[in-house]
């Protein structure tokens, strides 16, 4: 939770300039940091508050986020669907038949 009153406040733009720029070289723009917001990634939200007409964070929600981020990807995998497994399994077969 955010406190207004006692944390140092940045408005989105400010935030996104301190994330690490993307492949393109620039930041994220403003509608990624508004969806880490709502509807968030992985389940995981970036903590804002409305101040206003705008949306405004801190630096440590920022951090925050991304340690939940990395811990939600850390979780386990996937579960492989069944019929990819039949498909490498074929694969497989092939190359040995072919003997690759």
């Amino acid at each position: 939770m955010i406190n207004l009153l006692t944390e140092n406040v940045v408005h989105l733009v400010e935030a996104a300039r301190l994330v690490p720029p993307g492949p393109s070289g620039r930041p994220p723009h403003l509608s990624t940091l508004l969806r880490w917001i709502n509807p968030g990634v992985r389940g995981v939200r970036l903590e804002a508050a409305r101040l206003g007409g705008r949306w405004v964070t801190i630096k440590q929600a920022l951090q925050r986020f991304a340690d939940r981020l990395t811990a939600a990807q850390a979780g386990p995998p996937p579960p492989v669907r069944a019929g990819r497994i039949c498909a490498a399994e074929r694969a497989d077969q092939e190359l040995s038949r072919l003997g690759v």
